[in-house]
Protein backbone atom coordinates (compact mmCIF):
# COMPACT_ATOMS: atom_id res chain seq x y z
CA UNK A 1 0.00 0.00 0.00
CA UNK A 2 1.68 3.60 -1.16
CA UNK A 3 1.72 5.54 1.61
CA UNK A 4 2.48 9.50 1.27
CA UNK A 5 5.47 10.54 3.32
CA UNK A 6 4.61 13.87 3.43
CA UNK A 7 7.07 16.59 3.03
CA UNK A 8 11.20 16.59 2.78
CA UNK A 9 12.21 19.88 3.85
CA UNK A 10 15.83 19.57 4.98
CA UNK A 11 19.11 18.35 3.43
CA UNK A 12 21.80 17.21 4.72
CA UNK A 13 25.40 15.44 3.12
CA UNK A 14 26.19 12.04 3.89
CA UNK A 15 27.59 10.85 6.39
CA UNK A 16 25.98 13.82 8.47
CA UNK A 17 22.80 12.50 9.41
CA UNK A 18 21.18 9.76 11.42
CA UNK A 19 21.01 6.91 9.47
CA UNK A 20 19.17 5.17 12.41
CA UNK A 21 16.20 7.34 11.33
CA UNK A 22 16.10 6.13 7.89
CA UNK A 23 12.47 5.92 6.66
CA UNK A 24 12.57 5.13 2.94
CA UNK A 25 15.55 5.49 0.14
CA UNK A 26 14.85 7.34 -3.26
CA UNK A 27 17.13 5.87 -6.40
CA UNK A 28 18.00 8.62 -8.59
CA UNK A 29 19.82 9.38 -11.72
CA UNK A 30 22.73 12.67 -12.00
CA UNK A 31 20.01 14.20 -14.06
CA UNK A 32 16.84 14.26 -11.15
CA UNK A 33 19.08 14.62 -8.28
CA UNK A 34 19.39 18.57 -8.40
CA UNK A 35 16.24 19.60 -7.62
CA UNK A 36 14.22 22.26 -5.47
CA UNK A 37 10.98 21.13 -5.34
CA UNK A 38 9.81 17.50 -6.92
CA UNK A 39 7.53 14.47 -6.34
CA UNK A 40 9.11 12.06 -5.67
CA UNK A 41 8.93 7.69 -5.74
CA UNK A 42 10.88 6.23 -3.16
CA UNK A 43 12.17 2.69 -3.27
CA UNK A 44 9.58 1.50 -0.60
CA UNK A 45 6.80 2.34 -3.21
CA UNK A 46 5.55 5.54 -1.29
CA UNK A 47 5.38 9.10 -2.10
CA UNK A 48 7.30 11.86 -1.05
CA UNK A 49 7.35 16.01 -2.28
CA UNK A 50 10.72 17.09 -1.87
CA UNK A 51 10.60 21.17 -0.86
CA UNK A 52 13.82 22.50 -0.05
CA UNK A 53 14.46 26.29 0.40
CA UNK A 54 16.68 26.52 -2.73
CA UNK A 55 17.97 23.92 -5.32
CA UNK A 56 20.21 21.34 -4.13
CA UNK A 57 22.62 19.21 -6.04
CA UNK A 58 21.84 15.97 -3.71
CA UNK A 59 24.53 12.81 -4.09
CA UNK A 60 24.97 9.22 -3.04
CA UNK A 61 24.54 8.44 0.20
CA UNK A 62 23.18 12.05 1.25
CA UNK A 63 19.85 12.52 3.59
CA UNK A 64 16.54 14.27 3.09
CA UNK A 65 14.48 15.12 6.40
CA UNK A 66 11.16 14.12 6.51
CA UNK A 67 8.85 17.61 8.08
CA UNK A 68 7.18 14.52 9.89
CA UNK A 69 10.65 13.27 11.17
CA UNK A 70 12.73 10.76 9.70
CA UNK A 71 15.14 10.64 6.82
CA UNK A 72 15.06 9.51 3.19
CA UNK A 73 18.00 8.52 2.25
CA UNK A 74 19.69 9.42 -1.34
CA UNK A 75 21.10 6.95 -3.63
CA UNK A 76 22.72 7.25 -7.15
CA UNK A 77 21.29 5.20 -9.60
CA UNK A 78 23.53 3.11 -11.94
CA UNK A 79 22.84 5.11 -15.49
CA UNK A 80 24.96 4.76 -18.72
CA UNK A 81 27.86 6.45 -18.97
CA UNK A 82 31.51 6.18 -20.86
CA UNK A 83 34.37 5.06 -18.90
CA UNK A 84 37.50 6.82 -20.20
CA UNK A 85 40.58 4.93 -19.12
CA UNK A 86 44.37 6.21 -20.02
CA UNK A 87 47.69 4.61 -20.40
CA UNK A 88 49.39 5.51 -17.87
CA UNK A 89 48.69 8.85 -15.03
CA UNK A 90 49.85 11.82 -17.10
CA UNK A 91 47.88 10.65 -20.07
CA UNK A 92 44.27 10.77 -17.65
CA UNK A 93 45.36 14.07 -16.41
CA UNK A 94 46.35 15.19 -20.29
CA UNK A 95 42.52 13.32 -21.10
CA UNK A 96 41.00 14.97 -18.00
CA UNK A 97 42.52 18.60 -19.09
CA UNK A 98 40.56 18.07 -22.65
CA UNK A 99 37.37 16.76 -21.05
CA UNK A 100 37.16 20.22 -18.43
CA UNK A 101 37.61 22.34 -21.74
CA UNK A 102 34.67 21.28 -22.94
CA UNK A 103 32.53 21.81 -19.41
CA UNK A 104 31.70 18.44 -19.96
CA UNK A 105 29.87 16.77 -16.18
CA UNK A 106 33.26 14.21 -15.12
CA UNK A 107 33.52 12.01 -12.48
CA UNK A 108 36.95 11.78 -11.71
CA UNK A 109 38.90 9.04 -10.05
CA UNK A 110 42.51 7.88 -10.22
CA UNK A 111 42.47 5.23 -13.27
CA UNK A 112 38.91 6.58 -15.10
CA UNK A 113 36.89 8.87 -15.64
CA UNK A 114 32.96 8.87 -16.02
CA UNK A 115 31.33 10.91 -18.65
CA UNK A 116 27.95 10.95 -20.10
CA UNK A 117 28.08 8.98 -22.97
CA UNK A 118 28.25 10.98 -26.17
CA UNK A 119 29.52 9.57 -29.81
CA UNK A 120 31.36 12.86 -30.55
CA UNK A 121 33.18 12.99 -27.14
CA UNK A 122 34.20 9.38 -27.68
CA UNK A 123 35.43 9.33 -30.96
CA UNK A 124 37.69 12.56 -29.71
CA UNK A 125 39.50 10.93 -26.41
CA UNK A 126 39.93 7.73 -28.70
CA UNK A 127 41.84 9.64 -31.38
CA UNK A 128 43.78 10.91 -28.24
CA UNK A 129 44.24 7.40 -26.99
CA UNK A 130 41.78 6.51 -24.68
CA UNK A 131 39.92 3.61 -24.47
CA UNK A 132 35.99 4.32 -23.83
CA UNK A 133 33.68 1.68 -22.80
CA UNK A 134 30.29 2.22 -22.23
CA UNK A 135 28.60 0.74 -19.43
CA UNK A 136 26.19 1.90 -16.59
CA UNK A 137 27.08 2.62 -13.28
CA UNK A 138 25.99 5.53 -10.36
CA UNK A 139 27.35 8.81 -11.64
CA UNK A 140 28.38 11.65 -9.37
CA UNK A 141 30.33 14.31 -10.99
CA UNK A 142 33.09 16.74 -9.83
CA UNK A 143 30.63 19.90 -8.09
CA UNK A 144 31.58 22.68 -9.92
CA UNK A 145 29.18 25.05 -12.35
CA UNK A 146 26.35 22.72 -10.89
CA UNK A 147 27.16 22.85 -8.02
CA UNK A 148 26.92 25.92 -5.97
CA UNK A 149 29.15 25.92 -2.82
CA UNK A 150 29.33 22.68 -1.33
CA UNK A 151 31.42 20.27 -2.69
CA UNK A 152 32.16 17.11 -1.15
CA UNK A 153 35.55 17.09 -1.23
CA UNK A 154 36.59 18.93 1.88
CA UNK A 155 37.62 15.49 3.36
CA UNK A 156 40.31 14.57 1.03
CA UNK A 157 42.58 17.28 1.85
CA UNK A 158 46.44 16.45 1.96
CA UNK A 159 49.04 17.77 3.53
CA UNK A 160 51.05 19.45 0.85
CA UNK A 161 47.95 21.80 0.16
CA UNK A 162 48.34 23.98 3.17
CA UNK A 163 51.66 25.86 1.31
CA UNK A 164 49.48 27.54 -1.01
CA UNK A 165 46.60 28.51 1.26
CA UNK A 166 48.52 31.42 2.73
CA UNK A 167 50.16 33.04 -0.60
CA UNK A 168 53.77 32.15 -0.67
CA UNK A 169 54.58 31.48 3.26
CA UNK A 170 56.76 28.72 2.43
CA UNK A 171 59.94 30.53 1.77
CA UNK A 172 60.56 31.24 5.62
CA UNK A 173 63.34 33.48 5.12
Amino acid sequence: MTKDLGRAVAHAPAGSWNAAGQADQVTLAFDDRHRRRIRLDTDGGNAVLLDLPRAVALADGDGLELESGGWIRVAAAPEAVMEVKASSPHHLLRLAWHIGNRHLPAQISEGAILLRPDHVIADMLRGLGATVTETVLPFQPEGGAYDHGHAHSHDHAHDHDHDHRHGHSHHHG
